[in-house]
């Protein structure tokens, strides 16, 4: 009974700060990243004017612009489930070594099957992730200093080693250019035919919204969670698997992309507090609105060329990893 009435006295808090979703700086949000994605369209150096550029237009444009959107949203919400799973704001798929393990199983697939298709190499992306997420867990379960500097330090140092059996596979099976050209997460290939896997992370993003409320409260801790009646284990495993299907199917798609699974959950949460529910729709606009603009950026910088999307993303996104650090410590030693 004690740990109930303090689970429902931690509990209340939450309810109580729940907020409005869709407000005055929601639509205008909304405005601005639909005017990226329309910037995006346009963006290029092929001239959509000339001949056959319409049909080019359906061909690369569109495509890149919606994966660009749908990869912002999974990559935002898996950084999400994953900081409440773990109660740490400087976790995501980048730092636990998630995404190192979905370019592993990449490898693999494509070792054993040299024409793999998209489907094969997806599936085994998602087999390795859902596999690397869970060993990150389990591993995490015994350490006992678990910080909010330690536990991703931790996910890096895994990640690494993961990153170098890949590499070493990739020697064996003469695969460093797959390998290479996976590392660098850009948008450049993408084209009808090639992106469509994306739309299962609308599915994913409906599943967290129905279950949202599970989360905040597993957020909590597995004491609190289950002392308010949640079966802790099941919500693991079942966040695990949605970050994994998300993670596998951008790794296959599109490849490495750094830190926006860090930054946009932090700059919401700042601004709106840690309810899962009304934070949902927040979290996948932004991250929508910043992959799009770093896209954009990628593309225009040294034009006619483009540099890959992972560069100005783990840029932007180390100097915010670098700021929250000195934020935490700095209200760390006000409260002392």
């Amino acid at each position: 009974m004690l740990g109930k009435s303090k689970g429902a006295e931690i509990s209340q808090p939450l309810i109580s700060k729940k907020r409005k979703t869709f407000t005055g700086g929601f639509i205008i949000a909304l405005i601005s990243v639909a005017a990226l994605a329309v910037l995006s369209l346009f963006t290029g150096v092929y001239d959509i004017g000339q001949e056959g550029g319409l049909e080019m237009f359906f061909i690369t444009r569109i495509p890149r612009t919606l994966s660009l959107m749908l990869t912002g949203a999974a990559m935002s919400i898996s950084g999400l489930v994953m900081q409440l799973m773990t109660q740490n704001r400087f976790v995501e798929p980048t730092t636990t070594g998630t995404i190192e393990w979905a370019g592993l199983g990449i490898v693999c697939v494509y070792a054993a099957f040299p024409r793999a298709s998209l489907m094969m190499r997806t599936t085994g992306a998602i087999l390795f992730s859902f596999v690397g997420t869970m060993v990150f867990f389990l591993f995490l379960r015994k350490v006992k200093l678990k910080s909010s500097l330690v536990v991703p330090i931790i996910g890096i140092m895994l990640g690494a080693i993961v990153s170098a059996i890949s590499t070493f596979v990739g020697l064996m099976f003469d695969m460093t250019q797959s390998l290479e050209t996976w590392f660098a997460g850009s948008f450049a290939p993408v084209e009808r035919g090639r992106y469509e896997y994306l739309f299962v992370i609308l599915i994913i993003t409906l599943i967290v919204y129905i279950l949202a409320d599970r989360l905040t409260v597993a957020g909590l801790g597995e004491d609190i969670a289950t002392n308010l009646g949640l079966n802790y284990s099941k919500i693991v495993l079942i966040g695990t698997a949605l970050i994994s299907l998300a993670v596998g199917i951008v790794a296959s798609v599109i490849g490495n992309l750094p830190f926006l699974g860090l930054i946009v959950p932090n700059i919401v949460s700042m601004f709106r507090g840690d309810d899962v529910k009304s934070n949902l729709p927040w979290v996948s606009l932004f991250g929508m609105g910043i992959i799009i603009l770093c896209d954009i950026i990628s593309r225009t910088i040294i034009m006619p060329f483009e540099v890959p999307v992972s560069l100005i993303l783990g840029t932007c996104g180390a100097a915010v990893f670098i700021l929250l650090i000195m934020r935490q410590r700095r209200n760390g030693a006000n409260a002392k």
